[in-house]
Protein backbone atom coordinates (compact mmCIF):
# COMPACT_ATOMS: atom_id res chain seq x y z
CA UNK A 1 0.00 0.00 0.00
CA UNK A 2 1.35 3.47 -1.23
CA UNK A 3 0.85 6.40 1.17
CA UNK A 4 1.28 9.71 -0.67
CA UNK A 5 1.37 13.23 0.82
CA UNK A 6 1.68 16.39 -0.77
CA UNK A 7 3.19 19.18 1.29
CA UNK A 8 5.79 16.52 2.67
CA UNK A 9 8.06 18.87 3.76
CA UNK A 10 5.67 20.53 6.30
CA UNK A 11 5.85 20.45 10.24
CA UNK A 12 3.45 17.41 11.30
CA UNK A 13 4.37 15.00 8.54
CA UNK A 14 6.57 13.06 11.14
CA UNK A 15 3.42 12.58 13.27
CA UNK A 16 2.18 10.85 10.49
CA UNK A 17 4.67 8.88 10.14
CA UNK A 18 4.94 7.66 13.49
CA UNK A 19 1.35 6.84 13.64
CA UNK A 20 1.98 4.59 10.56
CA UNK A 21 5.16 2.97 11.67
CA UNK A 22 3.63 2.23 15.19
CA UNK A 23 0.81 0.35 13.58
CA UNK A 24 -1.77 2.41 15.41
CA UNK A 25 -4.64 1.08 13.48
CA UNK A 26 -3.20 -2.02 12.44
CA UNK A 27 -2.99 -1.11 9.09
CA UNK A 28 0.05 -1.56 7.05
CA UNK A 29 1.84 0.45 4.83
CA UNK A 30 4.56 -0.33 2.11
CA UNK A 31 5.64 3.01 1.11
CA UNK A 32 5.01 6.84 1.90
CA UNK A 33 6.01 9.23 -0.52
CA UNK A 34 6.67 12.53 0.57
CA UNK A 35 6.31 15.57 -2.12
CA UNK A 36 7.50 18.99 -1.79
CA UNK A 37 7.96 22.22 -3.95
CA UNK A 38 10.95 22.75 -1.65
CA UNK A 39 13.82 20.68 -1.37
CA UNK A 40 15.27 21.64 1.57
CA UNK A 41 12.43 21.56 3.44
CA UNK A 42 11.76 17.78 2.51
CA UNK A 43 15.33 17.05 2.82
CA UNK A 44 15.20 18.31 6.65
CA UNK A 45 11.56 16.37 7.46
CA UNK A 46 13.05 13.12 5.86
CA UNK A 47 16.21 13.41 8.47
CA UNK A 48 13.66 14.15 11.17
CA UNK A 49 11.47 11.23 10.13
CA UNK A 50 15.08 8.88 10.26
CA UNK A 51 15.84 9.87 13.34
CA UNK A 52 12.11 9.32 14.69
CA UNK A 53 12.60 5.52 13.29
CA UNK A 54 15.63 4.93 14.52
CA UNK A 55 14.03 6.07 18.15
CA UNK A 56 11.33 4.06 17.22
CA UNK A 57 13.15 0.82 16.76
CA UNK A 58 15.85 1.31 19.86
CA UNK A 59 12.29 1.81 21.82
CA UNK A 60 10.62 -1.48 20.41
CA UNK A 61 7.84 0.37 18.80
CA UNK A 62 8.18 -0.36 15.55
CA UNK A 63 5.36 -2.26 14.26
CA UNK A 64 6.46 -2.02 10.50
CA UNK A 65 8.21 0.36 9.08
CA UNK A 66 7.33 1.49 5.77
CA UNK A 67 9.77 2.33 3.01
CA UNK A 68 10.11 6.61 2.77
CA UNK A 69 10.62 8.40 -0.97
CA UNK A 70 11.27 12.14 -1.13
CA UNK A 71 10.26 13.73 -4.17
CA UNK A 72 9.77 17.47 -5.81
CA UNK A 73 7.71 16.25 -8.46
CA UNK A 74 4.08 15.71 -7.97
CA UNK A 75 3.12 13.04 -10.80
CA UNK A 76 5.99 10.58 -9.35
CA UNK A 77 4.79 10.91 -5.85
CA UNK A 78 0.88 10.56 -6.85
CA UNK A 79 1.06 7.82 -9.23
CA UNK A 80 -0.16 4.16 -7.99
CA UNK A 81 -1.32 5.99 -4.53
CA UNK A 82 -3.53 4.08 -2.49
CA UNK A 83 -4.06 7.02 -0.34
CA UNK A 84 -3.61 10.96 -0.56
CA UNK A 85 -3.13 13.11 2.16
CA UNK A 86 -2.95 16.75 0.34
CA UNK A 87 -1.58 19.42 2.91
CA UNK A 88 -0.02 22.01 1.19
CA UNK A 89 0.61 25.89 1.75
CA UNK A 90 0.72 27.93 -1.33
CA UNK A 91 3.69 30.84 -0.47
CA UNK A 92 4.67 29.33 2.93
CA UNK A 93 3.94 30.52 6.28
CA UNK A 94 5.58 33.99 4.59
CA UNK A 95 2.35 34.38 2.07
CA UNK A 96 0.10 34.04 5.65
CA UNK A 97 2.02 37.20 7.00
CA UNK A 98 0.43 38.98 3.55
CA UNK A 99 -2.87 37.63 4.24
CA UNK A 100 -3.09 38.68 7.63
CA UNK A 101 -1.34 42.22 7.23
CA UNK A 102 -3.43 43.49 4.66
CA UNK A 103 -6.81 43.03 6.93
CA UNK A 104 -5.38 44.31 9.66
CA UNK A 105 -3.83 47.18 8.12
CA UNK A 106 -7.61 48.10 6.85
CA UNK A 107 -8.90 47.60 10.11
CA UNK A 108 -10.04 43.94 9.74
CA UNK A 109 -9.79 40.69 11.34
CA UNK A 110 -6.28 39.08 10.10
CA UNK A 111 -5.97 35.28 10.25
CA UNK A 112 -4.95 32.20 8.76
CA UNK A 113 -8.68 31.10 7.47
CA UNK A 114 -11.48 33.25 9.14
CA UNK A 115 -12.15 36.14 7.04
CA UNK A 116 -10.37 37.78 4.34
CA UNK A 117 -6.83 36.27 5.28
CA UNK A 118 -8.42 32.71 4.59
CA UNK A 119 -10.17 33.56 1.18
CA UNK A 120 -6.63 35.48 0.04
CA UNK A 121 -5.34 32.06 1.34
CA UNK A 122 -8.09 30.08 -0.94
CA UNK A 123 -7.62 32.65 -3.45
CA UNK A 124 -4.08 31.53 -4.52
CA UNK A 125 -3.92 27.81 -2.79
CA UNK A 126 -7.65 26.11 -5.65
CA UNK A 127 -5.46 26.57 -8.61
CA UNK A 128 -3.11 24.39 -7.24
CA UNK A 129 -5.75 21.94 -5.42
CA UNK A 130 -7.17 21.60 -8.98
CA UNK A 131 -4.42 20.81 -10.47
CA UNK A 132 -3.70 18.25 -7.92
CA UNK A 133 -6.57 16.52 -8.30
CA UNK A 134 -6.95 16.39 -11.84
CA UNK A 135 -2.95 14.88 -11.58
CA UNK A 136 -4.79 12.26 -9.15
CA UNK A 137 -7.52 11.73 -11.44
CA UNK A 138 -5.18 10.80 -14.23
CA UNK A 139 -2.65 8.82 -12.50
CA UNK A 140 -3.95 7.27 -9.58
CA UNK A 141 -7.72 7.38 -10.38
CA UNK A 142 -8.46 4.90 -7.47
CA UNK A 143 -7.12 6.73 -4.90
CA UNK A 144 -8.44 8.65 -1.70
CA UNK A 145 -7.64 12.03 -1.05
CA UNK A 146 -7.94 12.83 2.20
CA UNK A 147 -7.57 16.82 2.61
CA UNK A 148 -6.25 18.73 5.32
CA UNK A 149 -5.18 22.19 3.07
CA UNK A 150 -6.76 25.15 4.56
CA UNK A 151 -9.20 26.54 4.11
CA UNK A 152 -10.50 23.03 4.18
CA UNK A 153 -14.50 23.49 3.17
CA UNK A 154 -14.32 24.87 0.37
CA UNK A 155 -10.76 23.24 -0.88
CA UNK A 156 -12.02 19.67 -0.38
CA UNK A 157 -15.51 21.16 -2.27
CA UNK A 158 -13.69 22.18 -5.55
CA UNK A 159 -11.60 18.68 -5.34
CA UNK A 160 -14.81 16.29 -5.46
CA UNK A 161 -15.74 18.78 -8.59
CA UNK A 162 -12.85 16.70 -10.49
CA UNK A 163 -12.86 14.02 -7.91
CA UNK A 164 -16.47 13.28 -6.61
CA UNK A 165 -17.00 11.27 -3.33
CA UNK A 166 -12.92 9.97 -3.21
CA UNK A 167 -12.06 13.70 -1.84
CA UNK A 168 -12.95 14.00 1.93
CA UNK A 169 -11.93 16.74 4.09
CA UNK A 170 -10.57 16.18 7.60
CA UNK A 171 -9.84 18.85 10.68
CA UNK A 172 -8.83 18.12 14.35
CA UNK A 173 -11.02 21.15 15.99
CA UNK A 174 -14.11 19.29 15.86
CA UNK A 175 -12.66 16.22 17.00
CA UNK A 176 -11.15 17.77 19.49
CA UNK A 177 -13.98 19.28 21.11
CA UNK A 178 -15.92 15.72 21.60
CA UNK A 179 -12.82 14.26 22.75
CA UNK A 180 -13.01 17.32 25.67
CA UNK A 181 -16.40 16.42 26.37
CA UNK A 182 -16.20 12.84 26.43
CA UNK A 183 -13.44 12.79 29.08
CA UNK A 184 -16.28 14.85 31.11
CA UNK A 185 -18.73 12.34 30.61
CA UNK A 186 -15.93 9.18 30.48
CA UNK A 187 -17.42 7.80 27.49
CA UNK A 188 -15.66 7.64 23.92
CA UNK A 189 -18.75 9.51 21.94
CA UNK A 190 -16.84 9.29 18.66
CA UNK A 191 -16.75 5.44 18.83
CA UNK A 192 -20.28 5.63 20.22
CA UNK A 193 -19.80 3.83 23.58
CA UNK A 194 -23.22 3.49 25.19
CA UNK A 195 -25.15 4.44 22.44
CA UNK A 196 -23.43 7.27 21.86
CA UNK A 197 -24.79 9.74 19.79
CA UNK A 198 -23.19 13.39 18.80
CA UNK A 199 -25.02 16.42 17.00
CA UNK A 200 -21.91 18.36 15.41
CA UNK A 201 -23.02 20.13 12.51
CA UNK A 202 -21.53 23.26 10.52
CA UNK A 203 -18.92 24.10 7.98
CA UNK A 204 -14.91 24.08 8.38
CA UNK A 205 -14.17 26.30 11.15
CA UNK A 206 -17.63 27.28 11.29
CA UNK A 207 -19.66 24.35 13.48
CA UNK A 208 -21.44 23.65 16.61
CA UNK A 209 -22.11 20.33 18.95
CA UNK A 210 -25.60 20.99 19.63
CA UNK A 211 -26.52 17.85 21.13
CA UNK A 212 -24.83 14.68 23.24
CA UNK A 213 -26.72 11.76 23.72
CA UNK A 214 -25.48 8.87 26.28
CA UNK A 215 -27.75 5.93 27.42
CA UNK A 216 -30.68 7.77 25.41
CA UNK A 217 -30.40 10.99 27.39
CA UNK A 218 -28.86 14.28 25.99
CA UNK A 219 -26.55 15.03 28.49
CA UNK A 220 -25.56 18.62 26.87
CA UNK A 221 -27.82 20.88 29.04
CA UNK A 222 -26.53 19.38 31.94
CA UNK A 223 -23.20 20.60 31.15
CA UNK A 224 -23.47 23.87 29.98
CA UNK A 225 -25.45 24.49 33.30
CA UNK A 226 -22.34 23.49 35.14
CA UNK A 227 -19.59 26.16 35.17
CA UNK A 228 -16.98 23.72 36.53
CA UNK A 229 -17.65 21.10 33.93
CA UNK A 230 -17.19 24.45 31.16
CA UNK A 231 -14.17 25.30 32.69
CA UNK A 232 -12.81 22.20 31.72
CA UNK A 233 -13.65 22.62 27.62
CA UNK A 234 -11.25 25.14 25.80
CA UNK A 235 -14.25 26.28 23.74
CA UNK A 236 -16.29 27.22 26.28
CA UNK A 237 -13.27 29.19 28.14
CA UNK A 238 -12.79 30.89 24.75
CA UNK A 239 -15.93 32.02 24.02
CA UNK A 240 -17.66 32.75 27.20
CA UNK A 241 -19.54 30.32 29.13
CA UNK A 242 -22.21 32.76 29.44
CA UNK A 243 -23.02 32.73 25.54
CA UNK A 244 -22.38 28.86 24.96
CA UNK A 245 -25.27 28.41 27.53
CA UNK A 246 -27.51 30.77 25.96
CA UNK A 247 -26.81 29.58 22.67
CA UNK A 248 -27.73 26.02 23.97
CA UNK A 249 -24.19 24.64 21.85
CA UNK A 250 -20.50 23.94 22.46
CA UNK A 251 -18.98 25.86 19.36
CA UNK A 252 -16.22 25.43 17.51
CA UNK A 253 -13.51 27.15 18.66
CA UNK A 254 -13.08 29.02 15.53
CA UNK A 255 -15.96 30.78 16.05
CA UNK A 256 -14.42 32.78 18.64
CA UNK A 257 -13.19 35.10 15.75
CA UNK A 258 -17.08 36.06 14.74
CA UNK A 259 -18.33 36.40 18.13
CA UNK A 260 -15.40 38.43 19.39
CA UNK A 261 -13.58 40.16 16.63
CA UNK A 262 -13.08 43.32 17.46
CA UNK A 263 -11.03 41.85 20.87
CA UNK A 264 -9.28 39.19 18.45
CA UNK A 265 -8.53 42.23 16.28
CA UNK A 266 -7.36 44.32 18.90
CA UNK A 267 -5.27 41.41 20.43
CA UNK A 268 -3.38 40.72 17.43
CA UNK A 269 -2.47 44.00 16.62
CA UNK A 270 -1.70 44.56 20.17
CA UNK A 271 1.07 41.91 19.83
CA UNK A 272 4.42 42.48 18.66
CA UNK A 273 4.05 39.63 15.49
CA UNK A 274 1.07 38.40 13.87
CA UNK A 275 0.87 34.34 14.12
CA UNK A 276 1.94 34.35 10.50
CA UNK A 277 5.02 36.20 11.66
CA UNK A 278 5.30 33.73 14.67
CA UNK A 279 5.32 30.39 12.56
CA UNK A 280 7.51 32.32 9.64
CA UNK A 281 10.64 33.31 11.85
CA UNK A 282 9.64 29.88 14.27
CA UNK A 283 9.94 27.69 11.39
CA UNK A 284 12.46 29.17 9.19
CA UNK A 285 14.95 29.13 12.35
CA UNK A 286 13.92 25.31 13.00
CA UNK A 287 15.08 24.13 9.21
CA UNK A 288 17.94 26.16 9.05
CA UNK A 289 19.48 24.99 12.51
CA UNK A 290 18.22 21.30 11.54
CA UNK A 291 19.86 21.40 8.60
CA UNK A 292 22.95 22.52 10.48
CA UNK A 293 22.43 19.31 12.69
CA UNK A 294 22.05 17.28 10.14
CA UNK A 295 25.63 18.58 8.45
CA UNK A 296 27.32 18.14 11.38
CA UNK A 297 26.36 14.88 11.52
CA UNK A 298 24.86 14.38 14.51
CA UNK A 299 22.90 11.60 15.71
CA UNK A 300 19.56 11.14 16.44
CA UNK A 301 18.98 11.11 20.33
CA UNK A 302 16.92 8.42 22.06
CA UNK A 303 15.59 10.75 24.91
CA UNK A 304 11.55 10.18 24.68
CA UNK A 305 9.15 13.14 23.99
CA UNK A 306 9.33 15.87 24.77
CA UNK A 307 13.55 16.21 24.77
CA UNK A 308 14.99 19.58 24.58
CA UNK A 309 17.27 21.06 22.61
CA UNK A 310 20.36 22.32 23.70
CA UNK A 311 21.15 26.03 24.20
CA UNK A 312 23.61 25.45 21.43
CA UNK A 313 21.29 24.18 18.45
CA UNK A 314 24.26 22.93 16.75
CA UNK A 315 24.49 20.08 18.96
CA UNK A 316 20.81 18.78 18.86
CA UNK A 317 19.52 16.43 16.40
CA UNK A 318 16.95 17.52 13.99
CA UNK A 319 14.71 15.14 15.94
CA UNK A 320 15.22 16.86 18.86
CA UNK A 321 14.93 20.58 17.35
CA UNK A 322 11.31 19.08 15.78
CA UNK A 323 10.16 18.21 19.41
CA UNK A 324 10.57 20.98 20.78
CA UNK A 325 9.57 23.58 17.95
CA UNK A 326 6.29 21.53 17.84
CA UNK A 327 5.37 21.77 21.17
CA UNK A 328 6.11 25.65 21.29
CA UNK A 329 3.91 25.89 17.82
CA UNK A 330 0.83 23.86 19.78
CA UNK A 331 1.07 25.58 23.09
CA UNK A 332 0.79 28.87 21.41
CA UNK A 333 -1.93 27.78 19.08
CA UNK A 334 -4.96 31.00 18.62
CA UNK A 335 -2.97 32.27 21.60
CA UNK A 336 -4.54 35.78 20.77
CA UNK A 337 -7.98 34.51 22.12
CA UNK A 338 -7.39 33.53 25.65
CA UNK A 339 -5.50 35.08 28.62
CA UNK A 340 -3.80 32.23 30.21
CA UNK A 341 -0.99 28.98 28.86
CA UNK A 342 -2.73 26.71 27.10
CA UNK A 343 -3.41 23.51 28.75
CA UNK A 344 -1.48 20.15 28.46
CA UNK A 345 -4.56 18.69 28.02
CA UNK A 346 -5.77 21.09 24.87
CA UNK A 347 -1.92 21.18 23.39
CA UNK A 348 -2.60 17.21 22.70
CA UNK A 349 -5.57 18.41 20.61
CA UNK A 350 -7.48 15.94 18.33
CA UNK A 351 -4.39 14.06 16.74
CA UNK A 352 -5.92 14.53 13.30
CA UNK A 353 -2.86 11.87 12.32
CA UNK A 354 -4.59 9.29 14.50
CA UNK A 355 -7.84 10.65 13.01
CA UNK A 356 -6.35 10.56 9.43
CA UNK A 357 -4.89 7.03 9.68
CA UNK A 358 -8.26 5.37 11.28
CA UNK A 359 -9.93 6.71 7.95
CA UNK A 360 -7.53 5.22 5.80
CA UNK A 361 -8.03 2.09 7.64
CA UNK A 362 -11.61 2.03 7.67
CA UNK A 363 -11.86 2.82 3.95
CA UNK A 364 -8.80 0.20 3.04
CA UNK A 365 -10.16 -2.73 5.36
CA UNK A 366 -13.80 -2.28 5.66
CA UNK A 367 -13.58 -2.03 9.29
CA UNK A 368 -15.89 0.59 10.93
CA UNK A 369 -15.09 3.79 12.41
CA UNK A 370 -17.44 6.85 13.24
CA UNK A 371 -15.09 10.41 12.88
CA UNK A 372 -16.26 14.34 12.15
CA UNK A 373 -15.40 15.07 8.41
CA UNK A 374 -15.85 17.27 6.11
CA UNK A 375 -18.45 15.99 3.19
CA UNK A 376 -20.93 16.71 0.62
CA UNK A 377 -24.46 17.93 1.42
CA UNK A 378 -25.38 14.56 -0.88
CA UNK A 379 -22.83 12.87 -2.84
CA UNK A 380 -21.87 13.66 -6.12
CA UNK A 381 -23.74 10.98 -8.39
CA UNK A 382 -26.81 12.28 -6.20
CA UNK A 383 -26.37 16.36 -6.90
CA UNK A 384 -30.37 16.04 -8.66
CA UNK A 385 -31.89 14.18 -5.75
CA UNK A 386 -34.54 15.93 -3.63
CA UNK A 387 -33.75 18.75 -1.37
CA UNK A 388 -34.94 16.88 1.76
CA UNK A 389 -32.52 13.57 0.65
CA UNK A 390 -29.11 16.04 1.38
CA UNK A 391 -27.63 16.49 4.79
CA UNK A 392 -28.87 20.46 5.28
CA UNK A 393 -31.92 20.65 2.85
CA UNK A 394 -31.66 24.57 2.42
CA UNK A 395 -27.81 24.24 1.23
CA UNK A 396 -26.82 23.47 -2.88
CA UNK A 397 -26.41 19.58 -2.63
CA UNK A 398 -22.86 20.28 -3.93
CA UNK A 399 -21.64 22.49 -0.24
CA UNK A 400 -19.12 21.04 1.84
CA UNK A 401 -20.28 20.18 5.56
CA UNK A 402 -19.04 19.29 8.59
CA UNK A 403 -20.45 16.56 10.32
CA UNK A 404 -20.38 13.01 11.82
CA UNK A 405 -20.02 10.39 9.88
CA UNK A 406 -19.23 6.22 9.66
CA UNK A 407 -16.73 5.43 7.73
CA UNK A 408 -16.39 1.41 6.17
CA UNK A 409 -14.64 0.09 3.06
CA UNK A 410 -18.33 1.43 0.57
CA UNK A 411 -16.92 4.61 1.74
CA UNK A 412 -17.86 7.58 3.92
CA UNK A 413 -22.17 8.03 5.23
CA UNK A 414 -22.66 11.02 7.12
CA UNK A 415 -25.06 10.45 9.87
CA UNK A 416 -28.46 12.26 10.39
CA UNK A 417 -28.91 15.67 12.28
CA UNK A 418 -31.67 17.70 13.59
CA UNK A 419 -32.59 20.75 11.59
CA UNK A 420 -29.92 23.42 11.52
CA UNK A 421 -31.36 26.64 13.20
CA UNK A 422 -32.08 29.90 11.40
CA UNK A 423 -29.00 31.55 12.72
CA UNK A 424 -26.29 28.78 12.15
CA UNK A 425 -27.88 28.65 8.45
CA UNK A 426 -27.58 32.31 8.14
CA UNK A 427 -23.93 32.21 9.17
CA UNK A 428 -22.95 29.02 7.31
CA UNK A 429 -24.54 30.50 4.33
CA UNK A 430 -23.11 33.62 3.63
CA UNK A 431 -19.43 32.28 4.46
CA UNK A 432 -20.26 29.04 1.60
CA UNK A 433 -21.75 32.25 -0.67
CA UNK A 434 -18.27 34.40 -0.39
CA UNK A 435 -15.79 31.32 -0.72
CA UNK A 436 -17.95 30.39 -3.43
CA UNK A 437 -17.05 33.82 -5.38
CA UNK A 438 -13.36 33.15 -4.77
CA UNK A 439 -14.03 29.54 -6.00
CA UNK A 440 -15.01 31.06 -9.35
CA UNK A 441 -12.50 33.80 -9.09
CA UNK A 442 -9.87 30.46 -9.34
CA UNK A 443 -11.44 28.48 -11.40
CA UNK A 444 -12.24 31.68 -14.12
CA UNK A 445 -9.18 34.76 -12.88
CA UNK A 446 -12.26 37.03 -12.23
CA UNK A 447 -11.48 39.73 -10.90
CA UNK A 448 -15.21 40.82 -10.56
CA UNK A 449 -15.95 37.67 -8.77
CA UNK A 450 -12.74 37.89 -6.58
CA UNK A 451 -14.16 41.30 -5.39
CA UNK A 452 -17.54 39.94 -4.60
CA UNK A 453 -16.09 37.13 -2.78
CA UNK A 454 -14.36 39.45 -0.38
CA UNK A 455 -16.92 42.16 -0.26
CA UNK A 456 -19.13 39.69 0.84
CA UNK A 457 -17.59 38.00 3.64
CA UNK A 458 -19.60 38.37 7.05
CA UNK A 459 -16.44 39.60 8.80
CA UNK A 460 -16.64 42.19 5.71
CA UNK A 461 -19.51 43.11 4.41
CA UNK A 462 -18.23 46.42 2.19
CA UNK A 463 -17.17 46.92 -1.49
CA UNK A 464 -15.06 49.55 -0.74
CA UNK A 465 -13.44 47.16 1.64
CA UNK A 466 -13.61 44.70 -0.44
CA UNK A 467 -11.81 46.54 -3.11
CA UNK A 468 -9.26 47.69 -0.92
CA UNK A 469 -8.41 44.08 -0.15
CA UNK A 470 -8.36 42.75 -3.09
CA UNK A 471 -5.49 45.49 -4.33
CA UNK A 472 -3.32 45.17 -1.81
CA UNK A 473 -3.66 40.86 -1.87
CA UNK A 474 -2.58 40.80 -6.01
CA UNK A 475 0.14 43.47 -4.93
CA UNK A 476 1.65 41.30 -1.68
CA UNK A 477 0.50 37.53 -3.76
CA UNK A 478 2.59 37.17 -7.21
CA UNK A 479 0.05 34.08 -7.62
CA UNK A 480 -2.97 36.44 -7.07
CA UNK A 481 -1.44 38.56 -9.64
CA UNK A 482 -0.70 36.39 -12.02
CA UNK A 483 -4.42 34.07 -12.29
CA UNK A 484 -6.20 37.36 -12.23
CA UNK A 485 -3.77 39.29 -14.71
CA UNK A 486 -2.50 36.52 -16.78
CA UNK A 487 -5.01 33.17 -15.55
CA UNK A 488 -7.53 30.99 -16.76
CA UNK A 489 -9.59 32.05 -19.89
CA UNK A 490 -12.47 34.35 -18.58
CA UNK A 491 -15.91 31.92 -17.96
CA UNK A 492 -19.26 32.71 -17.19
CA UNK A 493 -20.35 32.37 -13.46
CA UNK A 494 -21.46 28.98 -12.83
CA UNK A 495 -25.12 28.17 -12.79
CA UNK A 496 -26.26 27.56 -9.66
CA UNK A 497 -26.92 24.03 -8.07
CA UNK A 498 -29.91 22.46 -8.65
CA UNK A 499 -32.40 22.66 -5.70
Amino acid sequence: MKLTILGGGGFRVPLVYEAVATGATGLQVDEIALQDVDPDRLRTIADVIEGLRAQLEADGRISHAPRLVATTDLRDAVTAADFVFSAVRVGGAEARTVDERVALGLGLLGQETIGPGGLAYALRTLPVALDIARTVAEVAPAAWVINFTNPAGIVTEAMRGVLGDRVVGICDTPIGLVRRVGRLLDVDLVAGERGAEVDYVGMNHLGWLRSVTVDGTDRLPDLLADDAALEEIEEARLIGKDWVRADGALPNEYLYYYLHTASAIDRITGSATTRGEFLAKQQGDFYLAAGSADAAGNAPTSTGTGAARSADACCASPLDLWRETLHEREATYMAESRDEERREEDVAGGGYQEVALRLMTALATGRRERMILDVGNIGTDRQEAPASERIVPELPADAVLEVLCEVDGDGVHPLPIGPVELGRLGMMSSLRAAERKILHAARAGSRDAAWQGFSMHPLVSSPELGAKLLEGYIAGHPQIAELLDEGAPRGSEPSEPTR
